[in-house]
């Protein structure tokens, strides 16, 4: 067993190393989807994704000036 962990020891550090770099990735993310942050740049004229975001809504709403939606 000894033998098998020394000839393998650079493949376990750097197995154990990516394992906490995706980790720790994958908190900040899940750390700013809870404070709020998006990569949203705000045109939701232009985003394939409206639908899914959920202010697209309000950003329509709020670009009709005279409650004809889409002028």
């Amino acid at each position: 067993m000894l033998t098998w962990l020394s000839a393998n020891l650079i493949n376990i550090v750097l197995v154990a190393v990516l394992v906490l770099i995706v980790t720790l990735l994958i908190r900040g993310m899940i750390r700013d989807r809870k404070a709020g942050k998006s990569s949203c740049g705000g045109s939701c004229a232009s985003c394939g994704a409206c639908g899914s975001c959920g202010s697209c809504g309000a950003a329509n709403t709020a670009q009709t000036t005279d409650g004809i939606p889409g002028k």
